[in-house]
C-alpha cells in the first residue's frame, strides 16, 4: 500500500524527498551545493523472497544456531560417509551425570553455540594477517549432539565413543595421509573425553594430551567413587587414569596445565598422577616463567607426537569463566589462555574438545560461553595453521 515511504510491495522507492517540505530549513544546510539530501530504501526489486533467510542474509544474532553459522550435515549415517566430506567437525556431547559437584553441563554444547553467534566465515584474524579460519583449507562442520542417555553413563560414553567414530570414518575434502577428519569435541563433562581419545586411538594410535585443567582428573577410581561402586569408577575426576590403563595415550609425554585444586591425598594423587604418565605446569607458574614459558614447558613436553588438546572452562579464573562445574580461584585471565593457545602453533593436534561448561551459573553477559567459543576457535586455527591432519610422530 501507499504511504509516506512509497509503495514498498513492489520496487525501490525514495523514502521520503526532503525537497517537497520543510523548505524553510533548507538555508545554511545540506552540503552547500544545491543538492536536495534523498533518504532511500533499497527492496530487492521483483523478487519478494531472496532477503528473508537468516541463515543467508540475518544480522548475527539470527537464524538457526550452529557454531560459528557452519553448515550442519548429518554425521552419524553411515551413508553419509562418503558423500558427506569434511575436515574439521564439531560435535557436541549433552552429558553431566558423572560429576562430583554442580551438574549443568548437558546444555554446554547449546551454550557455546550461542557464544558463538558474532563468528562466521568471512571473518578475518585479528591477529593472523589475513587468515580467515573458516575460509582457508579445511570444510568446517558442525554435526550437532551426539544422543547421549541420560539415565545410564556406560551406554551414554559408548553412545558418543561410537559417534566420534562415525565423524572419523568420513573422508575428508583434502587428500592427506590419513583421511581421517579432525574433530572438536564440546562438553558436556569431563569424562566425555574418555569416548573421544578411544576413538582417535582406535584410528591413529596413542596420543599425548595437553590437559587444561584446575584439577588433575587422575584420581585413582578406587579413591574417587569406585570405593563405593564399580559404576561409579568413571568419571570426570578419573577419566584420565582409565585412558592411560587401557593404553591411549603416549606415556611420559602427557602434562597438566593449569592446576590448583587440592589434592584428596598427601602424596598418594601426585605419585598416581605420574604413574599416568603425566607432569603438571601448576596455574601460578605462570607468575615466574610467563606465558613464554608455559608454552615451552607444554612443547618441550609434549614434542613430535600426535596431540588432543582437552580444555576444561574451569582453567580460567571464576571471574572470566564461573559457568562451570567446580570453579577454582587463581586460574587464567581469558587473554592469557589465548596467547598460551597461539603460542602452540606447530604441534601436531590431532583433536581437541572443550567442557564442563555449564550455563546455568554463567554471569551477565554469557562471559563463560562467550570464553569457551573463543577457546575453540583458538583450537581449530591451530589445526588449520598445522594443515591437514598427519600421523607422524616420534616418541623419542
Amino acid at each position: 500500500m501507499d504511504s509516506e515511504y512509497g509503495d514498498l510491495s513492489v520496487e525501490q522507492k525514495p523514502i521520503k524527498d526532503h525537497s517537497h517540505s520543510h523548505h524553510h530549513h533548507d538555508h545554511g544546510h545540506g552540503h552547500g551545493n544545491g543538492h536536495v539530501e534523498v533518504e532511500y530504501l533499497n527492496l530487492p526489486g521483483n523478487n519478494f523472497y531472496e532477503d528473508l533467510d537468516a541463515e543467508l542474509n540475518g544480522p548475527l544474532y539470527a537464524g538457526i544456531q550452529t557454531f560459528a553459522h557452519l553448515g550442519h550435515v548429518s554425521c552419524f549415517d553411515p551413508t553419509n560417509f562418503a558423500s558427506e566430506q569434511f575436515d574439521i567437525a564439531l560435535v557436541g556431547a549433552p552429558f553431566d551425570t558423572a560429576v562430583t559437584f554442580r551438574s549443568g553441563a548437558r546444555f554446554g554444547p547449546a551454550g557455546i553455540r550461542k557464544g558463538s553467534r558474532r563468528m562466521s566465515p568471512g571473518q578475518v584474524s585479528p591477529y593472523r594477517e589475513g587468515f580467515m579460519l573458516y575460509d582457508d583449507w579445511a570444510k568446517f562442520v558442525d554435526c550437532g549432539d551426539v544422543a547421549m542417555h541420560p539415565l545410564d553413563n556406560r551406554y551414554a560414553l559408548n553412545q558418543l565413543y561410537r559417534g566420534m567414530r562415525a565423524i572419523h570414518n568420513h573422508t575428508t575434502s583434502t587428500l592427506n595421509a590419513t583421511h581421517i577428519p579432525r574433530a572438536i569435541l564440546m562438553g558436556g563433562d569431563h569424562t566425555t573425553t574418555l569416548s573421544a581419545l578411544q576413538a582417535i586411538y582406535e584410528k591413529i594410535g596413542p596420543v599425548s594430551v595437553i590437559h587444561f585443567d584446575s584439577h588433575i582428573d587422575t584420581w585413582d577410581p578406587m579413591v574417587l567413587g569406585g570405593n563405593v561402586s564399580s559404576y561409579m569408577q568413571v568419571n570426570h575426576g578419573t577419566f584420565l587414569h582409565y585412558a592411560a590403563e587401557r593404553g591411549y595415550l603416549n606415556h611420559g609425554h602427557n602434562l597438566h596445565v593449569g592446576s590448583r585444586a587440592p589434592y584428596v591425598r598427601k602424596h598418594g594423587d601426585i605419585e598416581h598422577d605420574k604413574h599416568c604418565g603425566f607432569a603438571i605446569v601448576n596455574a601460578r607458574e605462570i607468575d615466574e616463567v610467563g606465558i613464554a614459558g608455559v608454552v615451552q614447558k607444554i612443547k618441550d613436553r609434549v614434542g613430535n607426537t600426535n596431540v588432543y588438546i582437552s580444555v576444561d572452562i574451569d582453567v580460567l579464573d571464576p571471574v572470566y569463566a564461573p559457568g562451570t562445574g567446580t570453579a577454582e580461584p587463581g586460574g587464567y585471565t581469558t587473554r592469557e589462555f589465548m596467547q598460551i593457545l597461539d603460542g602452540l602453533e606447530g604441534i601436531n593436534i590431532v583433536g581437541a574438545d572443550v567442557v564442563e561448561v555449564a550455563p546455568a551459573y554463567d554471569g551477565p553477559g554469557d562471559v563463560t560461553l562467550l570464553a569457551a567459543a573463543q577457546v575453540i576457535d583458538s583450537l581449530a586455527s591451530l589445526m588449520v595453521m598445522n594443515g591437514p591432519l598427519s600421523t607422524r610422530q616420534s616418541t623419542k
